[in-house]
């Protein structure tokens, strides 16, 4: 399919002295050129097995069918390359190159004989050198426009040969890197007939994929469409791209064929990218000349001309360099290859160029411009700048939406542009026109449709025998009942397209089925998809793709309970033990903040000893009630009060609403808090048979297997509670929260949730890995949800009792100190600012008073001789009797001995310093 250029060490030396380089192109047999020394004059055998290093003549030697679209368009452009090296001083000075061509008519065995295979890859033959661009680039272009349209499938039409097995190997490695894949390859036969290709497309039409990758030989690929116009896929819901082979075709049509246009209307197709420079304008405005000039016919201009003569072009100034370097064209026999007896081949002829890899480094140091762009090669012996044309086939021929390279994938900007900016191929930077597809419609195709074989989706149910309201057996059509089976079909019933389903039943109708076998079963294609209460757990997302979610559910603890009588204590119960102590605390540490802070000033709170602890008690809980007699005259006092009194106003609003609760509302108790008190145990827990529940507490809780005890039915549920751990029952069931909404219900809310949801999940529709189904339920789930029917579906089925109502433990009734603590700190902060304030009045008083020897010896007579102490305890016993003094009392004393230091330090009129004495 692409036009190479080949370098031979180790070929065959021809009936022209040897083989030197190939050029080949062509997709059913390709098209080599040979370069060779001319023959020596005279019987035309072989010569020494060196030569001078300038030649007269240089031989190209090309191998292609000429009969062929690629030839057709080739053969002029070579030809006219080879006139204007000849015709060029520069280039090869003194030598002449000389045409030599052969037609292979098709036949690849007769390409590889004569030459080398140029469909395998270049590691295998180091001195394969293509020169267009490689198939790689081109299939990820095809995996690129395939993710741009999200589409998951693709169904690949190719050549049954080398060139059309490798291209289709790469794609299905681009789809896989993009999360899509080749989900069926069909090949034909190089030379299909029309009923071979019929019965292919008749094939591939049963099948769901609805995106074909066309990818044949440009000469027999049209009668592919005509047939599948004729089949009808050609019609809306059908997406066909075909690869470069399409334009090339295209493009040498002259003049256009309408009824081939027809035939393509809304292909997609790629073809080479060459920018538009007046180089290659020149050469195409000289075409008519070229074509009229060659024996072959006359042919319309495609990409493979370009690169046809590009070819020329790189292996005469390569040829030309490496003469110039002074190198010799040297040619040797390789001893490996021997006649055998009888044999024809005539192995021993066949001669080895000596210079092939120096001559294969000069072609790979080669850069300049040609008609098809820079021709320059990559370390993977690639051109540089892969990038093609996106078209799309319509009306009389083709409309360009795009482009692609390997520097920016899709675009609607030219990649000559993108290369001058930084190189992104992050899928928000993909862009291309709109698209008129198959059937005129700018609709992009789903690129799907259930098969069109007589084969419905295989629909496996689970065959519950509990909790029946959400899937069940039934004897009507279809065969199933339930919640899950109702929002199923409501959910088929909003997709644009018809889905054929039945309904398989999984499970002996015994004992519920165990779910992740049901998920495993739709895994191995036993089922196309399970529909029921399904949880969507991360094992089960590994093997199988779930829709959105359309129940949520989790894990709950549920377990029994006793009723809590009312006791004399009651009234304790609103708060905690610890709220009690802090309360009573800060009852008793605001009395005697206050009491400190009004001692000296207020009357009140003086008196003897006995009398003030009273009103430090009564005053403090007196607060309490609003009720306090003292009146509070300091502003440090008032400000205490007042931040007490909010905080006691707090508190008893609390209290009486919890009181208030506690008296009136039911209240339930368990000894099970949750589930890590449940799992701290060793008593037994009940599961529901079948489901993922036992899984999880063994794998994820370690919760040893052997407390667990697998439950079979709603009324064992029941039983099994009552009995409880002692009596061969179990302490508490751990199940997902639907089914415990039912058993409640049930039960009459007997049982009670206990403890949070511990787990967060939901129920889906379990699907076949890239189901495209499953994208499209999951939106019409989301409309359900929407549109309030998914809520009509679940009243229908699952309306019970609410038994959430019921009263919570009573420890949730509780009032802690947690609730309060803020509370309780701003009172305490006032209090300290507040003494804070005080003592530092205090201070600076004391500072100022010293008592005279009378008011000291009033003081002993108050306090009676004691036993002589220590200086310090004699000052702090003075300060303690200072402070315990009045406020006014205090002023008073203060007031003369300031006025008296002032008269003795004030200084007469005359200089001299007036004396009190």
């Amino acid at each position: 399919m692409a036009l190479s250029l080949l370098n031979i060490s180790g070929g065959r030396a021809s009936m022209k002295r040897m083989l030197l380089l190939m050029l080949i192109a062509g997709i059913c047999v390709p098209i080599e050129v040979v370069f060779g020394q001319a023959a020596a004059k005279g019987n035309g055998t072989d010569v020494s097995s060196s030569s001078s290093s300038r030649l007269s003549v240089a031989n190209i030697g090309t191998l292609y069918t000429y009969d062929s679209v690629i030839g057709r368009a080739a053969w002029p452009a070579i030809a006219a390359a080879v006139d204007d090296v000849n015709s060029d001083p520069t280039i090869l000075p003194g030598t002449r190159l000389n045409l030599i061509s052969h037609n292979t008519n098709c036949s690849g065995f007769l390409a590889t004989v004569e030459a080398t295979d140029p469909t395998l890859s270049a590691l295998q033959y180091p001195y394969f050198l293509r020169t267009t661009q490689n198939d790689y680039f081109q299939m990820y272009a095809i995996a690129d426009i395939v993710t741009y349209f999200a589409w998951r499938e693709v169904i690949a039409i190719f050549v049954d040969d080398d060139c059309g097995r490798s291209g289709i190997s790469i794609l299905g490695d681009a789809l896989a890197m993009k999360r899509a894949k080749i989900s069926y390859k069909a090949a034909l036969a190089p030379r299909a007939s029309r009923s071979q290709i019929s019965d292919l497309l008749l094939k591939v039409n049963l099948m769901e994929s609805r995106v074909y990758v066309v990818h044949v030989n440009p000469d027999s690929g049209l009668s592919l469409f005509s047939t599948a116009r004729s089949l009808h896929m050609m019609t809306k819901g059908f997406v066909w791209i075909a690869t470069d082979w399409l334009p090339s075709v295209l493009d040498a049509l002259e003049p256009v064929d309408t009824d081939t246009m027809n035939l393509l209307q809304g292909v997609i197709a790629l073809r080479h990218h060459t920018q538009d420079t007046d180089l290659k304008k020149k050469f195409m405005s000289k075409w008519s000349s070229l074509n009229h000039k060659n024996s072959i016919g006359a042919s319309g201009f495609n990409s493979y001309a370009l690169y046809a003569y590009d070819t020329v072009w790189l292996a005469a100034r390569a040829l030309d360099v490496f003469l110039n370097e002074g190198r010799n064209l040297s040619y040797s026999s390789d001893p490996k290859l021997n006649d055998t007896n009888g044999s024809a081949l005539n192995l021993s002829s066949m001669r080895i160029f000596d210079g092939g890899r120096e001559f294969l480094q000069t072609l790979l140091r080669m850069n300049f411009t040609g008609l098809s762009g820079q021709i320059q090669f990559d370390v993977d012996k690639n051109l540089v700048h892969p990038a093609y044309d996106v078209l799309n086939i319509g009306g009389t021929g083709s409309r360009r939406i795009g482009y692609w390279s390997n520097y920016s994938g899709l675009s609607t900007v030219t990649p000559e542009v993108l290369y001058t900016k930084p190189k992104n191929t992050s899928a928000s930077s993909q862009h291309l026109y709109s698209v008129i597809w198959p059937g005129e419609t700018s609709v992009v195709p789903r690129g799907w449709v259930f098969p069109e074989n007589g084969k419905p989706l295989r629909i496996a149910v689970p065959n519950r025998v509990s909790y029946v309201q959400f899937v069940s057996q039934d004897k009507n059509p279809p065969g199933v009942r339930g919640y899950c089976i109702d929002v199923f079909e409501a959910a088929v019933n909003l997709l644009p397209y018809p889905v054929p389903h039945i309904y398989m039943l999984h499970g002996d109708g015994k004992r519920n089925p165990v779910y992740n076998e049901i998920v495993q079963a739709v895994a191995e294609d036993r089922y196309d998809a399970a529909v029921g209460d399904v949880t969507i757990v991360t094992n089960r997302t590994k093997i199988v793709d779930f829709t959105q979610p359309f129940m949520e559910s989790g894990l709950v603890v549920v377990a029994p309970v006793k009723e809590v009588k009312s006791s004399p204590w009651a009234f304790l119960k609103p708060f905690t033990f610890q709220m009690w102590l802090v309360t009573g605390a800060f009852f008793l540490l605001v009395g005697a903040v206050v009491w400190i802070l009004e001692h000296r000033i207020n009357r009140e709170f003086r008196g003897p000893p006995r009398q003030q602890l009273m009103t430090i008690f009564w005053f403090s809980f007196s607060t309490m009630f609003f009720s306090h007699r003292e009146n509070t005259v300091s502003t440090l006092g008032r400000f205490v009060l007042i931040i007490w009194l909010f905080v006691v106003l707090i508190i008893n609003s609390s209290y009486t609403a919890s009181l208030t609760s506690i008296l009136t509302v039911q209240q339930l108790s368990s000894r099970i808090e949750g589930i890590d008190s449940l799992a701290a145990g060793n008593e037994p827990i009940g599961v529901q048979d079948g489901s993922f529940a036992r899984n999880y507490l063994i794998d994820e809780l370690n919760i040893a297997e052997s407390r667990l005890v697998i439950l079979k039915s709603q009324e064992e549920y029941s039983t099994f509670l009552q009995l409880g751990p002692n009596r061969g029952g179990v302490a508490a069931i751990v199940a997902e929260l639907p089914y415990i909404e039912l058993f409640l219900s049930a039960s009459n809310c007997a049982f009670k949730i206990v403890g949070q949801e511990f787990t967060k999940s939901g129920w889906g529709f379990a699907f076949q890995r890239d189901s495209p189904l499953a994208v499209d339920l999951s939106t019409a789930i989301l409309q359900l949800s929407e549109n309030g029917d998914l809520q009509k579906i679940h009243n229908k089925w699952l309306t019970h009792a609410d038994c959430s109502a019921q009263g919570n433990e009573i420890d949730e009734n509780h009032l802690s100190l947690k609730s309060f603590w803020g509370l309780f700190l701003i009172c305490g902060i006032a209090c300290s600012i507040s003494l804070v304030v005080f003592f530092c009045n205090i201070i600076c008083q004391y500072r100022r008073f010293t008592p005279e020897d009378g008011e000291e010896a009033e003081v002993d007579e108050i306090q009676p001789p004691r036993p002589q102490r220590s200086v310090c305890s004699t000052s702090l016993k003075k300060l303690i009797a200072f402070i315990d003094r009045k406020e006014a009392e205090i002023k008073e004393m203060i007031k003369p001995k300031s006025i008296d230091i002032k008269r003795q330090g004030s200084p007469s009129s005359d200089g001299h310093t007036i004396s009190s004495t």
